[in-house]
């Protein structure tokens, strides 16, 4: 394996889609992916861009990508890096991407005096959560993560 590691530009958008459609697929939550190419470049690539994305290459072929942005502790005083999406293309997983693109993260965190990375896995993920726990990551049993969006969301922002 020839691994590289590279931050995503402009021109890898369809690239950042296909995988996200990947993992959505993983989840088994296809049906939920309503992004767009466009909206990607966009947000991704834009004036104000929303997050950033490291690829995974095994020579020319990308195998991987980590999605990830700022987030803020108040108890800490400080910025953190939060990792919306992480996933390596099955045929390429054990094989230490994974956990490369971690240590990517975890280099971008340090060296931008970050005080956290965190993500969140569903609970179902036995593999992904064995995964993290080896590198050191703990649970957080004691928090629940919500979330409003939709129709929920709309509702509450009018009244």
């Amino acid at each position: 394996m020839n691994l590289q590691l590279r931050p995503a530009t402009a021109a890898d958008t369809g690239t950042i889609l296909r995988f996200i459609r990947a993992l959505a697929e993983y989840e088994r939550l296809s049906g939920e992916v309503v992004a767009t190419e466009a909206q990607l470049r966009e947000t991704l690539f834009g004036e104000r861009p929303q997050a950033e994305v490291v690829l995974a290459f095994d020579g020319e072929e990308p195998v991987g990508f980590a999605l990830y942005f700022h987030n803020y502790s108040t108890f800490l005083a400080r910025r953190g890096l939060y990792l919306e999406d992480l996933f390596v293309l099955p045929e390429h997983r054990g094989r230490g991407i994974g956990k490369a693109l971690l240590k990517e993260l975890a280099r971008i965190a340090v060296a931008r005096g970050c005080g956290r990375l965190e993500w969140a896995v569903l609970d179902w993920n036995e593999p992904a959560r064995r995964f993290y726990e080896s590198l050191g990551a703990r649970p957080l049993q004691e928090w629940v993560v919500h979330r409003l969006s939709g129709t929920a969301l709309e509702k509450l922002a009018a009244g």
